[in-house]
């Protein structure tokens, strides 16, 4: 028997834990974890927000309920990025 694919995988990112320290998301093979004192909107934002995340392009993720937009860049070097806006 030989198992096939039958669509397109739609889901290109994905939030795969949160914790008390930050929350993880998972694209393309790569996890990366955003804490909570580089990306402070999570902190306090519902699960049901956390999870509502969208890849609109390549190495984009926006939350629309959160109306935060960061990019793979950003996550992996947030000291290269400081906070700009105060909560």
């Amino acid at each position: 028997m030989k198992l096939e694919t039958l669509g397109k995988n739609i889901l290109t990112v994905e939030v795969t834990h949160i914790s008390s320290h930050g929350i993880w998301i998972l694209a393309e093979n790569d996890e990366m974890f955003l804490d909570y004192e580089n990306f402070p909107w999570f902190k306090e934002a519902s699960v049901k927000q956390i999870l509502n995340v969208q890849e609109p392009s390549p190495n984009h993720f926006y939350w629309p309920d959160l109306d935060v937009d960061l990019s793979t860049d950003i996550i992996k070097n947030p000291e290269r990025f400081p906070i700009k806006s105060i909560l």
